[in-house]
């Protein structure tokens, strides 16, 4: 009797111990990031927070332990990210911070695949009642003094051009370009906090005065400034970039040419972390998030929706509402991972 029950005893331990294990298999392979802490980063623009988000809630399905994002600016992020610092950044702008990819290691230390939002476009824009009338079409006219003086803000006699801070990357193309273009005598690049200088010029557009402003697509500002309505894109002269990148030709596919290549929106991780974690590799490699969704998104913010919190949300909706999508991307991760 004793023998009987010690075999039953054993056999129940036995198929405990095969459930227990198939239950830690499926768990293992339902959530293969668990116990992985992840750090993310992103610059001081808080319109890149909801793409971030997004990225975020995926890894956190996966298991992932993701933490708070943590606010760095490009180049030293970059650096904070080749150094094991931190794990990802969801907007690294290709080929604008190629030069803060390979001074932080390049592909040695980092990973990068796949585009996550494409077709990002950037340049200069005035407002279309003052291009029509003057007929101003290409940058290269505001070396002519009195032509610049229509933008001018602040009595100096120069164009005010609503720039690109320093440490984004659009800085060193606009500063190549007021050399290249000969514009120094006659235009003032301001860098000031760039929420607080295009909101200077919108309220100057309001007010029926002209304006010239630098800006990129996805970003809420071409839903309140559309371009074709209420302002217009200007031309430059030639193809003209800082650096390395100094014969590239940045004429569009349509023939315009606004002074910048056209960029993807790209997910930059540890590459490290991506070998040990083919899983997430893998999500970095396959997310994708349209110009016009996060144009949209970016709207809501400028509109009040400005919060953490709200954007949590506006994250939570887009999942929602591309939900087969999603979950596509978390089933080919998981795959990765087997």
């Amino acid at each position: 009797m004793q023998a009987t029950l010690d075999l039953k005893t054993c056999a129940r331990a036995a198929l405990f111990t095969a459930v227990t294990a198939a239950a830690g298999g499926a768990l293992a392979a339902e959530k293969p990031g668990e116990g992985v802490e992840v750090q993310p980063i992103k610059s001081s623009i808080a319109e890149e927070t909801f793409q971030t988000m997004l990225v975020m809630k995926a890894l956190e399905e996966l298991g992932y332990e993701v933490n708070d994002i943590k606010e760095i600016e490009y180049a030293a992020g970059h650096v904070a990210i080749a150094n094991n610092d931190a794990t990802f950044i969801a907007a690294h702008w290709d080929p604008l911070h190629i030069d803060f990819y390979e001074e932080a290691g390049g592909d040695e230390k980092l990973y990068r695949e796949g585009v996550y939002s494409s077709g990002s476009i950037q340049g200069y824009l005035i407002d279309k009642k003052t291009a029509e009338e003057y007929d101003i079409t290409n940058i290269e006219q505001l070396k002519d003094p009195e032509i610049a003086k229509l933008f001018d803000a602040d009595g100096d006699g120069k164009a005010d051009l609503a720039g690109c801070p320093p440490g984004w990357g659009c800085e060193k193309v606009i500063e190549h370009h007021m050399d290249a273009y000969d514009l120094r005598d006659t235009v003032t690049h301001n860098q000031g906090s760039y929420s607080a200088i295009i909101a200077d010029a919108i309220t100057r557009y309001e007010k029926g005065e002209p304006i010239l402003y630098y800006t990129w697509t996805p970003y809420w500002v071409s839903g309140v400034l559309v371009p074709g309505e209420d302002v217009t894109w200007m031309q430059v002269p030639f193809s003209s970039l800082p650096g390395e990148r100094e014969d590239v030709d940045t004429s569009l596919p349509d023939g315009s040419n606004y002074g910048f290549q056209a960029n993807d929106q790209r997910i930059v991780a540890n590459k490290e972390f991506a070998e040990e974690n083919p899983a997430a590799a893998e999500l970095f490699a396959i997310m994708k998030v349209s110009n016009n969704d996060i144009s949209a998104q970016n709207l809501r913010m400028r509109d009040g929706e400005d919060s953490e919190s709200d954007i949590e949300k506006h994250a939570d909706a887009w999942i929602a509402a591309n939900r087969e999508k999603f979950d596509a991307w978390l089933e080919r991760a998981r795959a990765a991972a087997e």
